[in-house]
């Protein structure tokens, strides 16, 4: 396998906006950045969900200074429980791959006890819409550029 498509995949795992541009700035097709940046942030979102328990409790011990069930005490509400509430499970899977990248996207949702079930067909599908759009964006970005070199 070419380093080019291991740095996309690698790059694709912290998020898509690392791993779609790095696959422009390697001159690689658009349609395999796409694939290969999704294909990166699928296989470490998939790796968090497995070791999610784990990253909960360590999560909520070092966040709150507590158990995870949320025993520590009263604490004032956050921001992130008002858009929780708003936006919820669907929400978090769509924006998480964009906004945070995927695996931090899945982290925070289950720091939330949003049910894994549920919210990882969501996060999946995140990861698709969201490499789609930065690969579209990218290959008419790049397009575009070069039609004004052109002329």
């Amino acid at each position: 396998m070419s380093i080019k498509l291991l740095s996309v995949f690698g790059l694709g795992m912290i998020g898509l906006w690392e791993g779609v541009p790095a696959g422009f700035a390697l001159r690689l097709a658009p349609l395999l950045i796409g694939l290969v940046a999704a294909l990166g942030s699928i296989f470490a979102t998939l790796l968090v969900t497995l070791l999610g328990d784990r990253v909960r409790e360590r999560l909520h011990a070092r966040l709150l200074g507590g158990r995870a069930d949320g025993a520590a005490g009263e604490r004032p509400e956050r921001l992130i429980d008002r858009v929780w509430r708003r936006y919820g499970i669907v929400g978090l899977g769509l924006l998480g791959p964009g906004l945070t990248g995927a695996p931090l996207g899945m982290v925070l949702g289950m720091f939330l006890r949003a049910p894994v079930g549920r919210l990882l067909p969501w996060t999946l599908a995140g990861i698709l819409l969201w490499a789609l759009a930065l690969t579209v964006l990218g290959a008419l970005g790049i397009a575009g550029v070069g039609h004004l070199v052109r002329s």
